[in-house]
């Protein structure tokens, strides 16, 4: 469990990117495994939003992985 507010801070950003990334992949992928027409429709329709969702998802990701090897001493991290 993380112990200090930037620590916490980081781990929610994760969980943020985890949770858009997901629903991203789900809204992208719900037409091709609805089974009602209807439903198909309804996702396809939504694809903007899916492909939104899973890059957002994924920069915050990327953002969190930048920022634990910038700690860890990467290149232009703090030493």
């Amino acid at each position: 469990m993380p112990s200090s507010p930037q620590r916490k801070q980081d781990f929610e950003l994760l969980l943020k990117g985890a949770i858009c990334a997901l629903i991203g992949a789900i809204i992208l992928l719900a037409p091709y495994v609805a089974r009602s027409q209807d439903m198909r429709e309804l996702m396809a329709q939504a694809y903007l939003a899916g492909w939104f969702a899973l890059v957002l998802g994924c920069a915050f990701l990327v953002r969190f992985g930048l920022m634990r090897w910038r700690a860890r001493g990467g290149r232009g991290g703090r030493r």
